[in-house]
């Protein structure tokens, strides 16, 4: 069903792989306990450096959740980076839109203010892989007979 809909230029493809990059990068180093300890201070050090505060001290099933969270989203990761599919965005910018509101509630329940930056960094990849769904809801070509996403999005009015 949702290969009707998708939005399967190569440019969005490119979109969801360098998504998929971004993601590699920030969330490998909560991927193991010894990992997860250097990101944690770091996190720390830069907040406490610039004025938006310090990361708590971690505990076992705070390490356990960070790394639960860091293995999938590296195993996601790599599946958009070997594999992107316009559907892949799609379930990417929900993932992402999930993100933005825990990171808001966190923020607004006390946790340090560099959280912030992530959540604006998520929210705009969330905007760039969804707004292509959002924009292309319905199946009908330009010319308003039914077509494919594809016939759309590549202009073709073809059958």
């Amino acid at each position: 069903m949702f290969h009707r809909f998708a939005p399967a230029r190569p440019a969005y493809l490119r979109v969801v792989r360098a998504n998929a990059w971004y993601d590699l990068v920030v969330t490998a180093g909560f991927t193991t306990p010894w990992s997860l300890a250097l990101v944690h201070d770091a996190l720390s050090w830069v907040g406490d450096a610039l004025g938006l505060g310090v990361t708590p001290e971690l505990d076992p099933m705070q390490t356990l959740y960070a790394n639960l969270m860091g293995s999938v989203v590296v195993i996601w990761a790599t599946l958009r980076v070997v594999r992107p599919l316009a559907v892949h965005g799609l379930f990417d910018g929900i993932a992402r839109t999930l993100f933005v509101t825990w990171m808001a509630y966190a923020l607004a329940h006390g946790v340090p203010q560099w959280l912030l930056l992530f959540l604006v960094v998520e929210a705009a990849l969330a905007v760039v892989e969804l707004g292509p769904w959002l924009l292309h809801r319905d199946n009908r070509s330009t010319d308003g007979r039914p077509g494919t996403a594809d016939d759309r999005l590549l202009g073709s009015a073809s059958h």
